[in-house]
């Protein structure tokens, strides 16, 4: 997304949630504590020894179609770029289904995204089962520093004789049901919306570090960037959905900046700027329409 997607494995599959955030599957990094007298399982205790195998990277032994093995089919493909079969595993399915390859491939550049962050050993290292409620825990990287990997849970549902990860909570589950092939289409514009508004803040900062090394000019959008005070995807709007720019005054001591939606409609509707009024960044936004 805006600030690199890369950056953020669950937000665009969570925050796409796309979760995108995305965004990922409803994951979140936090350290599983279950009582002692809690009723659980571990499905990898009740199969055959014919039915286990340890995956790549696994560090238990992970049963055929149990949740651990569900987790990793969904990894698998979501690397791979088989993005609708990963989301058939997961509560947002209803919102592919209706999608065509076409349509599909609109979300494509937010997938593979989220994909490239996937490990190629996925380490799996626990699995507890609760019922229809599973919980799996899985390194990956983490959302402030994403060299860095990080045990994560992913929860999931039985759902007859599979296990469905829970990619969004049940509010969402129900918009999603509600808006079907759709809601891919709107959470895009939304968190690209968002994201575009963050991007013109960090604008706002990078133009005053910027300034504060330069005499007290601002610099052109290149400049910011290859200053390293914005990340390089702020270049295009490939990945962000949005076409950032920045307008300085013949003196450079005062600078507007906007963010403009790549395609009205499909990447976002408002368009954002920033304007210095006083010596402060003043952020305000508009639906200009097809313009």
């Amino acid at each position: 997304m805006t600030a690199n997607p890369d950056r953020n494995l669950l937000p665009l599959f969570v925050a796409l949630t796309l979760c995108l955030a995305a965004l990922g599957c409803s994951v979140a990094a936090a350290k599983h504590e279950a009582s002692e007298d809690a009723s659980v399982s571990r499905s990898t205790s009740k199969v055959s020894s014919a039915t286990k195998r340890y995956a790549s990277g696994a560090t238990i032994e992970i049963a055929r179609n149990s949740p651990a093995d569900t987790v990793r089919v969904f990894y698998q493909n979501l690397r791979e770029g088989k993005i609708r079969a990963a989301i058939y595993l997961t509560n947002l399915r209803p919102a592919i289904e209706g999608l065509t390859d076409a349509e599909l491939k609109e979300f494509q550049v937010d997938f593979e995204a989220v994909g490239r962050q996937v490990p190629e050993k996925l380490e799996i290292n626990g699995e507890i089962t609760t019922g229809d409620r599973a919980t799996v825990t899985v390194k990956l990287p983490g959302a402030d520093d994403p060299d860095r990997l990080e045990i994560q849970e992913v929860h999931l549902r039985r759902d007859g004789v599979v296990w469905v990860i829970l990619s969004v909570d049940e509010e969402a589950e129900k918009k999603v049901k509600q808006e079907g092939k759709n809601y891919f289409s709107v959470l895009k514009i939304e968190t690209h919306q968002d994201e575009a508004r963050k991007m013109l803040d960090r604008i706002a900062k990078a133009q005053i570090a910027f300034a504060a090394q330069n005499g007290g000019v601002f610099g052109e959008m290149a400049q910011l960037i290859d200053s390293g005070f914005l990340p390089e995807d702020a270049r295009s709007s490939e990945s962000t959905g949005y076409a950032y720019a920045v307008k300085l005054a013949a003196d450079k001591k005062t600078y507007s900046a906007t963010a403009t939606p790549a395609v009205y409609g499909k990447t976002g509707r408002l368009t954002f700027s920033v304007e210095l009024k006083g010596n402060k960044p003043h952020l305000s936004s508009r639906d200009d329409g097809a313009k």
